[in-house]
């Protein structure tokens, strides 16, 4: 029952829409947690008992840092409570989703050694959204800890805010300010949110449906027998995996959203039109927002004020210039944080090398910074000038197709691999010879595929230029709201990919 079928949208969601608006108010908040749990179990089965062990477990701890506060105990001692709750969600995840990776890799390691194998591969089950629901839940431990939010006594309320099932398998990862007290409130259904709500649900199917799901089988065929294909082809499978990628994930956050619109929620933004960023750094501001703001605020900020970046900073101002102090201090901070982005991603050394991708290429982008500037102040470029954001542009494509290359890929050998090979009889001409056909699409799907992208990006521009103001489609004559409107409905259901013969696509990032 993922969010794009019929299951979801015709059976789950009503429902729960339904006997949440039948039910007294101070009942609905509990109408929700239900919901999240019967989703959760729809998925998983008994381990819901996960998800319900560690929303006590982190109102056990917040309010055991509230305790300890109150009666004056240290910060100290404060920080060990904190830390320990932590710890022991980390444990938690570290082990069901980790600890096979980490066995085999030690294993190949003791075996070169004559050591033999150490560690024996284990059967692990991993419960879905742990890694989305362990982040919130840490998030909120320190947001405790650091006196930014108040933990009630209701611990139903810490369970809801962990268990709220639109965010539950795909994020975003939500902050206790976000929406803690929001869900709450239990206040009725209104029109307006619900028709917002199933507009922008249309929207995240028109992505999922028409675009991604379609590209599933190329991208398929492609990075799964990397070793028939080169050149452009290859080059090709890149592309169309980011564009799947995107619409996929994108187009789920946006059901996500407009899910939880019909409640009265509003969950944060989770993209902002990443393909207009001009470098690496701005499309990770516009890219998995939730995730980034997460890294920033719980692992970029405490590695920033801790001793080792101090030091440094005490050293630099006395041995080095500003420019080698900053730059030092710049890797010190991001890479703890891109590590635990790959890391975040799942077990892979694909993904570990992701992070350390980003990390590399953000370095050099701080890096070369002072002389870009200098470069184009002298040279009398604008940084509005056409043909150099253009090349900008481009530059940030090129560096987000190869990153999402690797994510793809089926290891770090096949990244390097599959990147290798592009290079191998590249010509343009594959595009147009019938090559592109041999890779499970006809050209009609191409068709459906370019003209919903063209769609999407023509969107994406009117919002980031902001063409029709801040109310958007909103600003728009009814009937050419209406038009849209069935418009979007007709293209979901006539050009979707489903039907008699159809392979559902599971959801990518439900995976991590």
């Amino acid at each position: 029952m993922d969010y794009h079928t019929i299951g979801y949208l015709f059976l789950f969601l009503p429902a729960v829409l339904c006997v949440y608006q039948l039910m007294p108010k101070k009942a609905r908040p509990y109408v929700l947690l239900t919901a999240g749990y019967v989703f959760f179990w729809l998925f998983s089965g008994w381990l819901v008992v996960f998800l319900i062990g560690s929303s006590l477990f982190t109102h056990f701890i917040c309010e055991q840092i509230v305790r300890a506060r109150n009666s004056g105990r240290t910060k100290p001692q404060q920080k060990r409570i904190a830390a320990c709750g932590i710890i022991i969600l980390l444990g938690i995840l570290g082990y069901l989703k980790y600890y096979n990776f980490f066995a085999s890799n030690l294993n190949k390691i003791t075996v070169l050694t004559g050591a033999g194998a150490l560690l024996p591969p284990l059967r692990l089950v991993l419960p879905i959204g742990i890694s989305f629901y362990t982040l919130e839940a840490i998030g909120l431990m320190l947001d405790v800890f650091w006196e930014r939010a108040e933990v009630p006594s209701n611990p139903a309320r810490t369970a809801l805010f962990l268990a709220f099932f639109p965010k539950m398998m795909e994020g975003p990862i939500c902050r206790h300010g976000d929406i803690y007290d929001a869900l709450w409130e239990g206040g009725s259904l209104r029109w307006e949110n619900l028709t917002q709500g199933a507009v922008r649900i249309l929207w995240g199917l028109f992505k999922k449906v028409i675009i991604a799901d379609r590209l599933d089988l190329m991208v398929k065929n492609v990075f799964n027998y990397f070793t028939n294909y080169q050149g452009a082809v290859v080059a090709v499978a890149a592309v169309a995996y980011t564009v799947q990628l995107y619409m996929e994930f994108s187009g789920c956050i946006d059901i996500v959203i407009g899910s939880s619109k019909m409640f009265g929620i509003t969950l944060p933004e989770n993209f902002r039109r990443p393909f207009f960023s001009k470098n690496a750094a701005e499309f990770w501001r516009r890219w998995h927002i939730s995730l980034g703001t997460w890294l920033k605020t719980y692992v970029f900020y405490p590695v920033s004020l801790s001793k080792t970046v101090r030091k440094w900073n005490r050293f630099g101002r006395k041995h080095l210039t500003k420019y080698w102090t900053k730059l030092g201090a710049v890797v010190l901070t991001l890479l703890p944080v891109w590590l635990c982005n790959g890391l975040w991603h799942g077990a892979k050394w694909n993904y570990i090398f992701f992070g350390v991708y980003y990390f590399v290429v953000l370095t050099f982008e701080s890096a070369l910074e002072p002389a870009r500037e200098s470069c184009v102040r002298k040279l009398g470029i604008s940084d509005k000038t056409p043909w150099y954001l253009l090349v900008r542009g481009l530059k940030t494509w090129i560096i987000i197709f190869v990153g999402e290359l690797f994510f793809r890929a089926d290891g770090v050998r096949a990244g390097l691999h599959m990147l290798i090979s592009i290079f191998r009889g590249f010509t343009l001409r594959t595009l147009w010879d019938g090559s592109l056909l041999q890779l499970g699409l006809d050209k009609a799907d191409f068709l459906v595929i370019i003209a919903g992208t063209l769609v999407v990006a023509a969107v994406s521009w009117i919002q980031e230029k902001e063409l029709l103001g801040k109310e958007g489609m909103a600003s728009l004559k009814l009937p050419v709201r209406w038009a849209l409107l069935y418009g979007l409905i007709l293209a979901v259901v006539i050009f979707g990919a489903y039907g008699f013969g159809y392979q559902p696509v599971d959801l990518i990032y439900a995976g991590f």
